[in-house]
């Protein structure tokens, strides 16, 4: 099932994507959206095209690195330490294409250098309501032969909690169909909603990755389950953006928050970090929490369903950079962690509405589109 190391952009140290690259035609975001709203293809099957950053929104990246570099570090050592806490033996990072590929590159990197760990780190496709690559799964457990009792799923954060729940279930399904005992925990910097297996914090923090596409992703797209280009036995796909190397930042960004990492390490060992998960307790008000905030906003904006609703700040940057938005709302008007929010709904002529009772610093609406 895979012919060759393949990392993108990457260093190979740092990943081994488990994707099958393929040539497939982007799609206007416009017909995407109908098409995905009125039935005729899953988000999945189809992709659209990928620009290189303007310089303004480019200089917002470079100062979100700047300002909340410093806060991924500190989630990233507490993350590491809760994993290295709980797991003994070899590990083996499983991160989510490809928000959580960066995290667990950086994951990687501190367990080995800090805590002496051995982590490899391989990367593979999950997609909401199509499930977990199995042939992915299947590759590292039965071909590579690495232990189930060291794979750790990896992933930025949690909104609303879909893909930790598809998570859950592909792996149950596994685990039945092998007895293997295989933890469906998924681990990630923080959890908005309660429903991240492991989380070091429930804070709406900007991932400063989240900001850009593939330029911060090894030139990967996101994953892709098309039946005319992918079989039963591959794994799912990507695009590679080769056309978009000159503004690749993906050695950059990891190198840039090891470094924060590092300056960290230097007032205090992080090796000797103490974390805690967040409780059950937490979890459940979170759970909530964001049962209330989707309850609300349906009504308020009369929406049909809650996948018109992608709360936080990582899900309304993937809205607005590849969806089509109807409007993102914003707790306060001038945060800077939402400056680079404000700038592409003043591109792409999408309202800005102020909502002082959301319970993150920002959300997305997508737009009800026609269906004629």
């Amino acid at each position: 099932m895979i012919s060759r190391s393949f990392s993108g952009s990457y260093d190979p140290a740092d990943v081994v994507f488990l994707l099958k690259t393929i040539n497939l035609a982007p799609m206007p975001p416009g017909e995407r959206e109908r098409r995905i709203q009125t039935g005729l293809a899953h988000y999945s099957e189809m992709i659209g095209e990928e620009y290189p950053p303007s310089a303004a929104y480019l200089r917002v990246f470079h100062e979100s690195v700047q300002r909340d570099g410093p806060v991924m570090a500190e989630r990233l050592c507490a993350l590491a330490a809760i994993i290295a806490a709980r797991r003994r033996g070899p590990l083996t990072l499983v991160s989510l294409a490809r928000a959580g590929t960066p995290v667990g590159i950086l994951l990687g990197r501190i367990l080995r250098r800090y805590f002496h760990r051995d982590a490899r780190h391989y990367s593979i496709s999950i997609i909401r309501e199509r499930g977990l690559d199995a042939n992915a799964l299947r590759y590292l457990l039965q071909e590579r032969h690495l232990p189930a009792e060291g794979i750790v799923f990896v992933d930025g954060w949690t909104a609303k909690g879909g893909i930790a729940r598809e998570l859950a279930a592909a792996v149950e399904r596994y685990r039945r169909e092998t007895g293997l005992g295989l933890a469906s925990d998924l681990h990630v910097l923080t959890d908005l909603c309660g429903e991240a297996g492991v989380a070091p914090s429930r804070e709406d923090f900007l991932v400063p990755s989240s900001i850009l596409n593939s330029t911060v992703s090894g030139l990967i797209s996101r994953t892709i389950l098309n039946a005319d280009h992918s079989g039963p036995d591959d794994f799912h796909g990507c695009v590679h953006y080769g056309h978009l190397a000159p503004h690749d930042l993906s050695r950059f960004f990891v190198d840039r928050i090891m470094a924060e990492v590092e300056r960290l390490d230097r007032a205090s060992p992080v090796s000797a970090i103490k974390a805690e998960p967040l409780s059950a307790e937490e979890r459940l008000d979170l759970r909530r929490a964001g049962r209330m905030f989707v309850d609300r906003i349906l009504r308020a904006h009369n929406l049909p369903n809650a996948n018109h609703i992608k709360p936080g700040l990582g899900e309304a940057t993937r809205v607005l950079l590849r969806r089509s938005p109807g409007a993102v709302l914003l707790r306060a008007p001038d945060e800077p962690e939402t400056r680079h929010l404000r700038i592409l709904a003043e591109e792409k002529k999408v309202p800005l509405v102020h909502d002082p009772a959301l319970p993150y610093r920002a959300a997305a609406l997508i737009k009800v589109v026609d269906h004629a």
